[in-house]
């Protein structure tokens, strides 16, 4: 590969995916060389058993739409769920987009139609979902407040609306070195981040309540691919290595000093690119 960024997102993950040393990368990215492995592995996963949590009861299941879906590993788990799915998914690509989500329905059968929009536009109705579902999603926004106002509309009142993993940064000028760092935005480009603040202003704009704002290490929908027991070994790791404190690294066996030690992380997490989760509720009136 030259410094030249590939011409498509496409191009970019055939790229990664044929190279030896990037397998654990491509596994934790749900790029399988089959995108049906890729849903079936994410709907078993610890993240997806997370969000399960703040999903509506199985009792009001309706229509989800799911927002910059990918290749459809989301628009999978909610189908699996009992949940009607729309997809949005621009790029058209068989391999990570809404080829690939298509070959999911048709395959598994599943009730998922695919339209190929960007999230700030979208030819629906509004009132017509009962969840809106968006996974790495907001940071791409060409406008986020935009894109929120059309998930508002979207949204029947009382929907729910979940943005998981999402890029945060303390300030502007950390932009650069979350680019500098990122895995994969030297391949094509097109990653971002903003602050907590204009995350949440750009959903309270928009008319929404912010029920939660999940932080880096509160949930493992942010911290995976690490379990709790792989990031408890890599904390433990880093605690040794640490003068006059390596020999504590046992109390993170407590249940609740490890709970402890992860909010604390949370509140003190000012790592350029971090992930954060949102949860937010659309007013009945």
């Amino acid at each position: 590969m030259t410094n030249d960024k590939f011409v498509s997102w496409e191009a970019a993950v055939s790229w990664l995916m044929k190279q030896s040393d990037k397998q654990e990368l491509v596994r934790d990215c749900y790029y399988d060389a089959s995108v049906i492995e890729a849903a079936h592995r994410y709907e078993l996963s610890a993240e997806w058993g997370a969000i399960i949590r703040y999903l509506p009861t199985p009792q009001v299941l309706g229509n989800a739409l799911d927002l910059g879906a990918g290749r459809g590993i989301a628009s999978y788990g909610l189908a699996k769920l009992g949940w009607s799915v729309l997809a949005v998914e621009p790029d058209t690509s068989n391999l990570v987009g809404a080829g690939a989500i298509e070959h999911i329905a048709q395959v598994e059968k599943l009730p998922i139609k695919v339209i190929k929009e960007f999230g700030e536009k979208i030819e629906c109705e509004s009132a017509t979902f009962d969840l809106v579902f968006a996974r790495q999603v907001l940071h791409h926004a060409h406008n986020l407040n935009q894109l929120c106002a059309e998930v508002f509309r979207l949204l029947k009142p009382g929907g729910i609306f979940i943005a998981v993993r999402d890029h945060v940064i303390s300030s502007k000028t950390d932009l650069q070195a979350f680019w500098d760092i990122h895995p994969l935005h030297h391949l094509y480009g097109g990653e971002n981040a903003f602050t907590e603040a204009e995350y949440i202003a750009a959903m309270k704009n928009a008319g929404f309540i912010v029920k939660r704002v999940i932080k880096s290490f509160d949930s493992v929908i942010n911290y995976a691919p690490y379990s709790d027991e792989s990031l408890k070994t890599e904390l433990k790791n880093r605690i040794k290595k640490l003068p006059f404190i390596g020999n504590i690294n046992g109390l993170l066996d407590n249940k609740w000093l490890y709970k402890l030690t992860l909010k604390l992380l949370s509140a003190f997490d000012s790592r350029p690119g971090r992930l954060y989760s949102f949860v937010c509720i659309k007013p009945e009136k």
